[in-house]
């Protein structure tokens, strides 16, 4: 035994050997804080051997470029790197824990939004584990200072070098491809950071920030104020005017945003095996008291359910590549729906997910917007059967969020995200009550049992709203963010639709999603225009009475008369009422049939709606990616401080205590500070004391 000690001595006080070690023991501390210290989600031995592996690559590399130096200074830069990115592994441990993510050089940047978000002060967020992040390097010091390991003199050849390197490079490209392998699009379209440290680690998420910042950095020092005259002079000619006969009928009424994940509008409708798929929404769509609108579009590019929140929000378009909330939410100025109600009309304001704030950078681009509150997974109640996919499953979600919405001053602003419905629709057996479709297709046939789960949620939330009173005072909409079943599952959606085939035209008809928008009292019926979701929130502001004119949006009021009815894809595709464009073809909107000889009269409609879709995207991505808000100062809007919002949980409660003193406003104070929740029924069979039998079965048929 002693000499296997004095071999492993002799073995590490060789420079090759030291290396070893000082890679070794950064690999092991590395994989204990991923596994300890965040909430990765890896699942899976593939995830889980992807894990063990990315923190090699970068190691190896870092660690040795220490290895081209000479004597005492290879050790002691070999130190330094292993210090400094400790270091920054030991932040990043106290800013997650904070926020769920991961630290960016945008947020850094941002004068003192560090020290904001780290409000709650270091020494209530540290714990004496987290030093052990450190050990590793205490380890190296004191062996080498104790002379336990000998420091090695001699020089390392540079071939040994470069073929050191080399073996890191490719390492990480293995590690890349396997990573693309289990999530394609993995840095193309960013939607959690969580993703990118889970896959390729922490040190290579932050060289993606650092150069994803640098880019959108130098955009935006080139952008100065007069950029905004072409947005300001296109939307001086094309800007509508909202109906007049819809102004302000919903003002003072509390807002509830319901964003229906992946949900299209074929479902509207539509009977699987008999079964009505959504009886609840399908009652919804019908009524006197609601606007439907049964051409309206969804327009989402790389960004899916982010960009459709981006237009709902700010009626800007996401952007080109990527996801415009998790490049540009952290930094840019925004003049959102939950600033703007605020600030005209006084609305508290809240958005509901049961996921990580972290998805899609909500917790940081929330703060952009303005939103008062941010009531994510760590709100609710949460047990491992109670979630499904992403999150909480939305009958549990839904109710769950009641404690928290009626506590907040009315009027209120609420967006609710729903998320079972999601890709790639699964749903346990104990909730499912409807059968599959029979299509073939594995990915598609699951997705009217998630939808018809979702259908019976809102059944439950909207039966909620009444038995408390709520809807009284209330104006609901609801929207589909995007497609659920993409043009790869054409034979699929060709049986769904009752269809012998299907082609580019139909799939662009199939780019349809509901809008519904209900309040007691309000004229409703079903709305034959075209609009997308870029034209939401002009509608929602014209309801409310908030003039749109003043700020910049990209949409306009979909009630408003003579309306241009070009509806603009991201790719730059659009549909109209007389022309669709798919590609570099045109067809007949009315007919379905392609266009190849056409008429001077649509030779001039393709070109104007082309002209149309191109300056639309074109001024919508330069105000995105040059921050041009920043430049732009609506009367009697104040630029949103960031600083203003702690989304944690402890921040939430005090600040809802001392909201409800002030204003004196809440449906829980209306009701004498007794809470609403048991007016709310389910039949979700995870909450056994809650479960009976759902009013909203009654009407699946």
């Amino acid at each position: 035994m002693k000499e296997l000690g004095g071999r492993i001595r002799r073995a590490l006080s060789t420079r090759m050997g030291f290396f070893i070690l000082a890679v070794a023991l950064f690999w092991a501390k590395t994989l204990w804080a991923y596994n300890t210290k965040f909430n990765l989600g890896s699942t899976g031995s593939f995830q889980q051997l992807l894990l063990a592996l990315n923190p090699l690559p970068t190691t190896i590399l870092l660690f040795g470029a220490a290895l081209y130096m000479t004597g005492r200074k290879s050790y002691v830069t070999m130190l330094l790197i292993d210090g400094i990115t400790t270091t920054w592994l030991f932040a990043n441990v106290l800013y997650y824990r904070e926020f769920s993510d991961f630290m960016t050089f945008a947020l850094i940047k941002g004068s003192s939004s560090v020290s904001n978000n780290l409000s709650t002060g270091i020494t209530n967020i540290i714990r004496p584990s987290d030093f052990l992040v450190f050990l590793d390097v205490v380890i190296l010091i004191v062996v080498l200072a104790f002379k336990v390991i000998k420091i090695d003199m001699r020089p390392v050849k540079k071939r040994v070098a470069m073929l050191i390197s080399l073996l890191a490079v490719l390492l990480f490209g293995a590690n890349l491809q396997m990573a693309y392998h289990d999530r394609s699009g993995l840095l193309t379209r960013t939607f959690d950071n969580n993703y990118i440290v889970k896959y390729l680690g922490l040190n290579v998420y932050t060289v993606y920030d650092g150069v994803k910042t640098e880019q959108n950095s130098a955009v935006m020092d080139k952008a100065k104020a007069s950029d905004l005259d072409s947005v300001k002079n296109w939307l001086k000619k094309n800007r509508m005017s909202g109906n007049v006969s819809y102004k302000g009928v919903a003002k003072g009424k509390n807002v509830i945003i319901f964003h229906l994940e992946s949900f299209q509008q074929f479902l509207i409708d539509y009977k699987s095996d008999g079964k009505y798929v959504t009886p609840n929404l399908n009652k919804i769509y019908h009524e006197s008291d609601t606007l439907s609108f049964d051409n309206f579009f969804n327009q989402v590019g790389q960004g899916k359910t982010s960009d459709a929140e981006m237009m709902l929000e700010n009626s800007l378009f996401g952007t080109s590549e990527g996801s415009a909330m998790s490049q540009y939410g952290t930094s840019n100025t925004f003049q959102a729906a939950p600033a703007i109600l605020a600030q005209t009309q006084g609305y508290t304001t809240a958005a509901y997910h049961g996921d990580v704030p972290s998805y899609w950078n909500r917790e940081n681009t929330y703060k952009s917007w303005g939103y008062d509150y941010y009531f994510s997974k760590s709100y609710y109640k949460d047990k491992k059967s109670y979630e499904i996919g992403y999150g909480l499953k939305d009958k549990i979600f839904l109710k769950e969020l009641v404690p928290w919405m009626e506590q907040l001053p009315q009027p209120f602003y609420s967006k609710i995200i729903t998320l079972t419905n999601h890709y790639p629709y699964p749903l346990d057996k104990k909730n499912v009550t409807i059968p599959k479709t029979k299509t073939g297709d594995d990915t598609v046939d699951g997705y009217v049992q998630t939808a018809h789960y979702l259908d019976q949620a809102v059944g439950e939330f909207m039966k909620y709203l009444k038995k408390s009173g709520l809807d009284k005072n209330t104006m609901v909409v609801f929207y589909g963010d995007h497609y659920a079943i993409s043009d790869n599952h054409k034979k699929a959606i060709a049986q769904l639709l009752g269809k012998k085939s299907v082609d580019d035209f139909d799939i662009t008809q199939f780019q349809k999603v509901p809008l519904m928008i209900h309040m007691p009292g309000l004229k409703g019926g079903i709305n034959h225009t075209y609009g997308g979701e870029i034209d939401v929130l002009p509608t929602v502001e014209n309801l409310l009475g908030i003039d749109s004119s003043k700020y910049i949006q990209l949409g306009t009021d979909l009630l408003a008369p003579n309306r241009n009815q070009t509806v603009a894809f991201r790719d730059g595709d659009f549909v109209s009422p007389t022309i669709t464009k798919v590609g570099s073809a045109y067809y007949d909107t009315q007919t379905g049939k392609k266009i190849t000889n056409p008429t001077e009269s649509q030779k001039t409609q393709e070109q104007d709606s082309l002209n149309r879709t191109t300056t639309m995207l074109s001024l919508s991505d330069r105000i995105i990616q040059g921050d041009l808000l920043r430049f732009y100062h609506p009367d009697g809007f104040t630029k949103v401080d960031k600083s203003k919002y702690n989304y944690k949980l402890s921040a939430a409660k005090t600040s809802l205590k001392k909201a409800q003193e002030d204003k004196k406003t809440s449906v829980l104070y209306e009701n004498g500070n007794k809470s609403t929740i048991d007016d709310y029924v389910t039949d979700a069979p995870e909450l056994s004391t809650s479960s009976s039998t759902s009013s909203s079965s009654s009407s699946d048929n």
